[in-house]
């Protein structure tokens, strides 16, 4: 693979293999993949004829995290960068926001590394799948750039302790430690990482659409939120899926003791 497409993306059936194809600079989040990869996510979510999505990255690497070379070469900007700093930020946290709000479920196939940023991606992702040689780190600390909106989604993912671990000490994380720790779903062999991950795609892509968009929206909602109120939101979402065709066809097909004919 080339860098003339930053983005590919491809149709496995209802699931979608979206891959960050800048490999000579293994996958780094530049303005213009940030962009696109926002874009794609969006369209995705939008789409009736997909169910689910992948992202993986082309190459020996997930992703490096931010684009340095970008961010450094605006140091001569009259405002030192400031601005241009703001909006590469702001950019990130947006596209790590659809991924989170999009009604379809994204699993990460991580192959390579996955640092900064890259962790901060796949730590937004919904699921993750990395291969037996896949590593991950948080290492701004090692630079004088404390990983700090990496820090956002990584201390959801996974415990104090072990978030704090990553950030303080900027170290690599292989990929069993990194199950052990919560940040990915399964580690397999590198040749299967991408087909694992659209298995998994095919397998929500069977489930009931508008139940899964209700409670993808659920969870994250509810994580932000009190016990107490969590419990009365979650009641409340519990009450609407009740009322929704899709349960009463399948609560319906469970007591009939037949396969559901989901309702499209």
């Amino acid at each position: 693979m080339d860098d003339s497409h930053i983005l590919l993306c491809e149709d496995r059936e209802a699931v979608r293999v979206l891959t960050l194809n800048r490999p000579s600079a293994r996958n780094c989040l530049s303005m213009d993949l940030m962009g696109a990869l926002h874009g794609a996510v969006t369209e995705a979510g939008e789409n009736d004829a997909v169910r689910a999505v992948v992202l993986t990255g082309a190459g020996p690497a997930f992703s490096s995290g931010h684009d340095l070379k970008e961010l450094t070469a605006h140091r001569n900007d009259e405002d030192r960068g400031r601005a241009f700093y703001a909006e590469t930020m702001g950019a990130c946290s947006d596209m790590m926001l659809a991924i989170v709000r999009s009604p379809k479920p994204v699993i990460a196939a991580v192959n390579g590394i996955a640092t900064a940023a890259g962790c901060q991606l796949v730590a937004s992702c919904d699921l993750a799948i990395a291969s037996v040689d896949a590593r991950f780190a948080t290492p701004g600390v090692n630079i004088g750039l404390f990983c700090s909106t990496p820090m956002v989604a990584l201390s959801r993912n996974v415990s104090r302790k072990g978030a704090m671990e990553m950030l303080l000490l900027g170290d690599m994380v292989d990929a069993q430690d990194a199950h052990a720790m919560g940040l990915v779903n399964r580690v397999v062999e590198a040749d299967r990482v991408v087909n694992e991950a659209v298995e998994f795609g095919r397998r929500i892509a069977d489930k009931p659409s508008r139940t899964l968009k209700i409670g993808k929206e659920a969870f994250y909602k509810q994580l932000e939120m009190p016990l107490e109120d969590a419990y009365r939101y979650a009641a409340q979402v519990m009450v609407e899926n009740m009322l929704d065709a899709e349960a009463e066809e399948g609560i319906g097909a469970f007591l009939d003791k037949r396969e559901p004919n989901w309702p499209r």
